[in-house]
């Protein structure tokens, strides 16, 4: 019974998540979570890693209007990210920016951009620094 009632709620909500499709474009706040995470170096290729490896946050909280872009989780203590530039073009929202990192340490800070589907939510951020790159691939859902 519990499998009957949980199919017609998901027929039931289907239509709302068809019409939210193309709210990834910037207009309302999203909710961002890495799925595969790349680290890759001169010479060495690239390798799988996980975000705590990189210090990265397993989620991402991205407000368009605001431009900001901060850890989803409450134990996070990440000062918010500043969106610099925000453009939507061949069915994708792209974000970018830059981060100085820690002060006083070297090859902290990374430029980064962040591609999103506008139809899927699917997302592609690129962050690269001195002699490192980083390949985060995820999903977005509107919050």
């Amino acid at each position: 019974m519990k499998k009957i009632n949980l199919l017609i709620a998901s027929l039931a909500l289907a239509p709302l998540g068809l019409a939210a499709a193309a709210d990834f474009d910037g207009s309302k706040p999203m909710l961002c979570a890495a799925v595969n995470l790349q680290e890759c170096v001169p010479g060495g290729g690239c390798e799988s890693v996980t975000a705590d490896s990189i210090n990265a946050p397993d989620f991402l909280r991205i407000d368009g209007k605001k431009k900001t872009i901060t850890a989803a989780m409450s134990n996070e203590t990440r000062p918010a990210t500043k969106i610099i530039s925000s453009t939507k073009f061949d069915d994708k929202l792209v974000l970018q920016g830059a981060d100085e990192g820690v002060e006083g340490v070297r090859d902290d800070g990374l430029a980064w951009s962040i591609a999103i589907d506008l139809e899927t939510g699917k997302m592609v951020l690129t962050a690269s620094g001195e002699e490192v790159a980083f390949v985060i691939f995820g999903s977005c859902a509107i919050i």
